[in-house]
């Protein structure tokens, strides 16, 4: 670190926040974490998020792995469907690069309430963290002697974005994604399947036995009228949709349902300011990249606040870094979700070949999973680990 290590003020207390929180504290820096909701709220959304190994070996590093480990659940097969074609390519471990294998698991399940409860944890035992939760920001304890970094990590609806005047690109989807976790049987275990269906992607995600989280895709109105129904007319209709063997037993909470959109920040950073997670960018939920690509955020801002002592050139240096990174994988889930959510009859050969040229070429297999695994741009380089 710089002889002089800037304080930082993160706005945002999600995963992506507290991580980044965490990240630069260990990094030497003050860190001031402040979000208006309490941490009992942050801690309560009913969701899952798929764990990469880019977001692994972050998590390793921090020393959370360990602490993780046992709501992490492992899948070692991704079992991936075009039901319009019915064509099938499967993803197995050997598929993974070579150091990724040792890990026994092609991507990791993990809910948010435990992955939340860690987080928050460790920031409320870390001497260099400062948490506001549930109230109104205060700044009397800022020692505005200090070169200071703000980080806004406040979500796609970003006030902290608004306030600094960067505008974004929207290009919404004629989707809406409904989640809920449902009891499912006929699945084999260690088992994750994408399933690419004309109305749009749905994701089954195992989190522990018999449980999955479902992300489905589909028309907005469709997705609420689809969360509102009673619990066992939904899982009529899911058993309608879920391959062949597949039932659904039990549903497990409320379903929920929000709009798609890609979002791109028109810029990353403002003064000595800077975007990161879903107040910077959103994709499409399909492939699991989301949380992953944000986190990779928290990776490259850390580097950055590593190489200068000056919050202004941390900030335009984290904005060059990442935004290659961003436009690749935004680019690459826009391409599937609109090849694969149609039922237009000229792609569905592009639809059949793509789907058969996986299934039968171990190399397209390796090269697509280390780009969804460790990130774009980790293909022309070796792994860290």
């Amino acid at each position: 670190m710089p002889s002089t290590s800037p304080t930082v003020q993160i706005i945002g207390a999600g995963p992506t926040g507290s991580l980044a929180a965490l990240a630069l504290a260990e990094q030497g820096c003050f860190v001031c974490l402040r979000d208006l909701q309490s941490a009992t709220a942050l801690q309560s959304r009913s969701r899952a998020y798929a764990i990469t190994h880019s977001s692994r070996r972050l998590l390793c590093r921090l020393g959370l792995w360990a602490d993780l480990l046992e709501h992490l659940v492992p899948f070692d097969r991704l079992d991936l469907r075009d039901q319009a074609t019915g064509q099938r390519a499967v993803f197995r471990l050997d598929d993974l690069a070579g150091s990724n294998q040792d890990h026994g698991a092609i991507g990791w399940i993990l809910d948010h309430r435990p992955l939340m409860t860690v987080l928050l944890e460790r920031l409320n035992q870390h001497s260099r963290v400062q948490l506001s939760l549930g109230e109104q920001p205060s700044h009397e304890d800022d020692d505005s002697t200090l070169p200071s970094l703000e980080v806004a990590a406040d979500g796609p609806r970003s006030l902290t974005r608004t306030s600094w005047g960067i505008g974004v690109w929207r290009w919404p989807y004629r989707q809406g994604c409904l989640t809920a976790k449902v009891v499912l049987r006929g699945v084999r275990a260690g088992t994750a399947y994408e399933l690419f269906r004309p109305e749009g992607p749905m994701a089954v995600l195992p989190l522990g036995g018999e449980t999955y989280q479902v992300v489905w895709s589909a028309p907005l109105a469709r997705c609420q009228q689809r969360a509102a129904l009673p619990a066992a007319l939904f899982l009529d209709q899911l058993a309608a949709v879920l391959p062949h063997g597949v039932q659904p037993d039990l549903l497990l909470d409320q379903p929920a349902a929000f709009p798609q959109e890609w979002m791109l920040s028109r810029r990353f950073n403002r003064g000595s300011g800077v975007l990161i997670g879903e107040a910077a960018h959103r994709c499409h939920p399909v492939g699991g990249q989301g949380l992953n690509l944000c986190w990779r955020d928290v990776e490259d801002l850390v580097r950055t606040v590593g190489s200068t002592s000056n919050p202004r050139r941390m900030a335009g240096r984290y904005s060059r870094r990442r935004i290659i990174d961003v436009l690749l994988v935004g680019v690459a889930t826009d391409v599937l979700v609109r090849l694969f959510s149609n039922r237009q009859p000229v792609l569905l050969p592009l639809r059949w070949l793509s789907i058969q040229a996986l299934a039968r070429v171990g190399f397209l297999r390796r090269f697509s999973l280390r780009a969804m695994t460790d990130g774009p741009l980790q293909l022309c380089r070796s792994l860290p680990d």
